[in-house]
């Protein structure tokens, strides 16, 4: 679970600093890999509901 955390955690500062270079400095490439960032967090957000709801039933 604290891998899963650390992982989620990464990937909102990855979208974090592509949302802030697509905004504040008008990268336009930033705004595919901003995108691409919150699949994974999507992904990974998912697996942390499922693991935290197995732990819960422990």
């Amino acid at each position: 679970m604290k891998d899963l955390i650390e992982q989620i955690n990464a990937e909102f500062e990855t979208f974090k600093t592509e949302s802030e270079s697509l905004i504040e400095k008008g990268v336009k490439a930033a705004g595919p890999r901003a995108r691409k960032s919150t699949l994974e967090l999507e992904k990974l957000l998912k697996e942390f509901r499922k693991v935290s709801v197995e732990e819960s039933k422990k």
